[in-house]
């Protein structure tokens, strides 16, 4: 049985291998799915249904379905689009995001997609929440009003740090960050962890670094998310 497969996303061939999820293949055409929970370095866990497409008539999770030959896959429909924002406009309004002061401004996936999703305001209400911040690790901290609950944190300091240090504890809209003692300072956690870089937004935050880097010259300052694997098909086109 050959290796290579054939499928389509919004009308375009597209060649894959065997075993490949439908957000890599994508990623090699280059053609950008929107994703929060999913990064290439991590077992994907198809928890932000940001990735959803729609294949052959059904919508699924992109970063966790694998290809199959003569997949018909749909990505940018008005649908879909409006699908995604739904969902990053009930992450902000389930947060408390201030955008023009959080550290995290321009460099913060969150904020990226809802730009490039064009959300002028949620539809939904805001609802406050009442969450703690920990500042009690001397390098890092913990500000929970801004945590996604990717799981992002927890599954590269288990994969990557060996450490298992962050989890999540409760349900439903009492779900928060947690990590293996009372408070992050209590913890192995370091600096230079992985699970660190890997939050997507503001939520888990190395200290005295936050305005280092000045706005406007921060990564989605220069431009938008997705632009990097975009390249890649402008690039094969002009080669061709």
């Amino acid at each position: 049985m050959s290796e290579t497969l054939q499928i389509t996303i919004d009308g375009v061939a597209v060649s894959c291998r065997r075993g490949q999820t439908i957000i890599q293949a994508a990623d090699e055409a280059g053609i950008y799915i929107p994703r929060l929970c999913y990064v290439k370095e991590l077992v994907p866990s198809g928890r932000c249904r940001v990735c959803t497409v729609n294949v052959n008539g059904r919508n699924m999770a992109a970063c966790t379905t694998p290809v199959a030959e003569g997949m018909v896959i749909l990505n940018n429909t008005d649908k879909l689009i409006d699908f995604r924002r739904a969902i990053v406009e009930m992450l902000l309004v389930e947060g408390n995001h201030i955008c023009p002061y959080c550290e995290k401004s321009g460099n913060c996936e969150l904020q990226a997609l809802a730009y490039r999703l064009k959300i002028l305001a949620p539809r939904f209400p805001y609802m406050f929440p009442r969450r703690a911040v920990d500042m009690s690790h001397p390098d890092l901290w913990i500000d929970r009003n801004r945590c996604i609950q990717c799981g992002r944190c927890e599954r590269a300091s288990r994969d990557l740090d060996g450490k298992s240090i962050f989890g999540f504890v409760a349900r439903s809209g009492a779900m928060q960050l947690a990590c293996d003692a009372d408070s992050l300072g209590d913890t192995n956690a370091a600096a230079v962890d992985r699970a660190v870089e890997m939050c997507p937004t503001g939520a888990l935050l190395v200290k005295r670094r936050g305005f280092i880097e000045p706005y406007g010259t921060r990564k989605y300052d220069r431009e938008p998310i997705g632009a990097d694997i975009e390249k890649k098909s402008a690039a094969t086109a002009k080669q061709t």
